[in-house]
């Protein structure tokens, strides 16, 4: 990437910007030579007081804007009214995230890696503009304080940071500035408003379908109605003949229609017809795969994890369980579909894209493109939702938009995926099933626990050799039995996968709580006591003990409700849920409250924390209770919008209450550990309501009628 083009736009000449291990005779000769600072520049102090974090991950709502801002605010000792954020490039030498080795947000990493990052660009700011303070001043550094954005020495000497700002940028980076202890944070912890809220209130973000530029086509496209199909034939007369539309192309993804406006390219579209080719297409039912998965897991399979003779204990069990889970393809169905804007200029091109892997997509428009990645700029803009949707290992849409801008009629293209395009077009979470096998002995006590899954790999890996995203969070994780076991059947189908938010935890959070409930009701233990004496970690213990305190567990619960419990630990982050339920007029559950604890180590925004339990708890309620995409007769998704791919409706949304641990350990996930438990704790509650145990998801799936 051309690092001088693509930074203009916030390395302005003036002002103090920061870089992290940027050798102290780079930054003179470029304090000397009146340039900013270059390389790893997380921060900017205008001469107007503004101080811009810059932001390394996507923000599509779940808060690593504010977040970030956050922690280096908190170490340079700004005020939080001039705190500003702006987008990085994209650049993997500046700008990678530390757990992934290259741009990219997922995983709930977003804090995780920048912790560290963040509060050394603010602590070395801080310390420059106190020795540029001290040396106006004539006074010793050691005597400044900074407080709210004002540098200050006793009562004659005061400055705002833009007031210090050009002499500071003349002073070397210190290389290991002091960082607070946690005890002198001032804004970590606190509940500060969001940073872009404003501008979303307001309509002044920016979203790829807010862009338009020169000479710009938009483009829509028609896909395989099976995964794997390829185009045979087109007949697009009907189409050409269209108001507005201006050229037709055969692509590898598919065929695709170019017009004066997006109204005129899906119209386009949709007049097409099609022969298909599906001599390699998946052409199985989702019905199909459940039972080939079912069969699967009746073998032990690939053994993951192991401890004891499971075997041993289950035969001398003196009662037992034996319960297989289903859990159907899931769509990410962010509000915001997959789109892109490609602007081409000679042999340079711009990128406008809410892009969640930065470097690879825009790498792949460039290989697309013909161009080399160097002359590519990407315009990052906020996203509307992700879920994991954006995150594709292959950059696919990305290749897609690229191939289509490469074929354009015209300089620049906006390339927009409609609802349908998304629900049908593939990345799904994967279809997965579980087996339990679980004995207790006379006393109660669980002696035995043996769970497989059968699931596909979101990794290749050679042979029948499997990765942890297959089983991930599976019971023994979390608890301690003496004989226990994990074996993993690897499946293969043609229906792409991608990370679903909380990937493996998903699946396994939900089949190793609802069942750990089915044996504590086979010996009649209470489900919270029963945890807490299996739990190997104290601060597990610890966020259960506390959503049991706030719920009030054990206490009255209103006439014709019960209340389910569920732990799950994913991304660093320890969550526990308490569900309160009763019956709808439907005949499936219907949630009146959620009570939430969560330990995520340090809390940056307790804000942005509980929004995100929040989210993940109704974004997992929703699709536990009624969504499924489904594989029909020759392969083809049933789905395609929100009137057949359920979510859960604002009325439908329960009240939550959330409780956060203090914490002095380094911050770990929010955007996804919410997710996990909600479905358990919702079955559980379900299954003391009615005697029901709950195996198969959705609620609403036919086999629970």
């Amino acid at each position: 990437m051309t690092i001088e083009a693509s930074r203009r736009d916030f390395l302005a000449a003036s002002g103090l910007v920061i870089g992290l291990a940027l050798p102290m005779g780079r930054a003179a000769a470029a304090a000397a030579t009146g340039a900013p600072f270059q390389p790893n520049a997380f921060v900017r102090i205008a001469a107007d007081d503004t101080v811009t974090v810059i932001i390394k991950h996507v923000e599509f709502g779940q808060g690593p804007s504010t977040g970030l801002t956050t922690i280096l605010a908190d170490e340079l000792d700004a005020d939080w009214a001039q705190m500003r954020m702006a987008f990085s490039p994209a650049n993997d030498p500046l700008y990678k995230n530390l757990a992934f080795g290259t741009m990219g947000t997922g995983g709930s990493t977003a804090m995780a890696n920048s912790w560290m990052q963040m509060r050394n660009a603010g602590a070395a700011a801080r310390a420059m503009l106190v020795d540029a303070a001290a040396k106006r001043w004539g006074v010793p550094a050691s005597d400044i304080k900074v407080s709210k954005g004002v540098v200050s020495h006793g009562a004659h000497h005061k400055a705002r940071f833009g007031e210090l700002a050009a002499d500071a940028a003349g002073l070397p980076v210190p290389t290991a500035p002091k960082l607070k202890t946690h005890d002198q944070f001032t804004l970590i912890g606190t509940d500060l408003p969001k940073l872009d809220t404003r501008a979303k209130t307001d309509g002044s973000a920016t979203f790829t379908m807010d862009i338009a530029v020169a000479n710009m086509v938009h483009s829509a496209i028609l896909h395989p109605p099976a995964f794997g199909a390829t185009v045979k034939a087109v007949d697009d007369s009907a189409t050409r003949a269209m108001p507005g539309v201006v050229a037709v192309k055969a692509i590898p993804q598919g065929v695709v229609v170019y017009a004066k406006d997006s109204f005129a390219a899906i119209k386009g579209r949709n007049a097409l017809k099609v022969e298909w080719d599906l001599t390699k297409a998946e052409t199985r039912s989702s019905d199909d795969l459940f039972r080939t998965y079912a069969q699967a897991v009746q073998a032990p399979g690939k053994e993951a994890m192991k401890v004891g003779d499971v075997e041993g204990a289950l035969k001398g069990a003196t009662k037992t369980i034996d319960a297989t889970y289903f859990f159907p393809f899931l769509a990410h169905a962010p509000m915001e579909p997959l789109d892109a804007v490609i602007e081409r200029q000679g042999d340079r091109a711009n990128l406008y894209m809410g892009s969640q892997f930065q470097v690879g997509e825009t790498r792949a428009v460039a290989k697309a493109l013909g161009i080399p990645f160097e002359n590519m700029t990407l315009k990052q803009q906020f996203a509307g939702g992700s879920f994991g949707r954006r995150a594709q290992p292959g950059s696919d849409f990305a290749v897609e938009a690229g191939t289509i801008a490469a074929n354009a009629p015209s300089s620049a293209v906006k390339h927009l995926w409609t609802r349908e395009n998304d629900i049908r077009g593939g990345r799904y979470r994967p279809i997965t099933v579980h087996r339990l096998r679980g004995g207790i002995d006379a006393k109660g006590d669980i002696i035995g626990w043996d769970q497989r899954v059968a699931v596909q790999p979101f990794v290749a890996t050679p042979g029948d050799a499997i990765d942890d995203g297959m089983y991930e969070g599976c019971g023994p994780d979390d608890y301690s039995f003496a004989n226990a076991r994990i074996g993993v059947a690897k499946m293969a189908n043609g229906v792409p996968t991608l990370w679903w938010r909380s990937v493996g935890h998903t699946h396994t959070a939900y089949a190793s709580e609802a069942f750990l409930d089915d044996l504590f009701a086979l010996s009649g233990r209470d489900p919270v006591a029963g945890r807490l004496a299996l739990l190997k970690d104290a601060r597990a213990k610890a966020v259960l003990n506390r959503v049991a305190e706030i719920a009030k567990w054990g206490g009255a619960v209103p006439s014709g409700r019960a209340r389910g419990v569920a732990f799950h630990k994913s991304f660093g982050s320890y969550v526990a849920q308490i569900a309160e339920v009763s019956k709808g007029a439907d005949g499936l559950p219907k949630v009146h409250k959620i009570w939430c604890a969560v330990d995520c180590g340090t809390p940056i925004n307790p804000n942005v924390i509980r929004a995100q339990m929040e989210s993940g708890i109704g974004y997992g309620l929703g699709h536990a209770l009624y969504a499924e995409l489904v594989l029909g007769d020759g392969g083809r998704i049933a789905q395609g919008n929100f009137d057949s791919y359920r979510s859960l409706r604002i009325n439908e949304m329960p009240a939550v209450e959330v409780s956060i641990i203090k914490s002095t350990e380094n911050p770990t996930g929010v955007g996804e550990p919410g997710l996990p438990p909600i479905a358990p704790a919702v079955a559980n509650a379900w299954r003391k309501l009615t005697g029901r145990s709950v195996r198969r998801l959705p609620f609403a799936a036919e086999e629970n009628a």
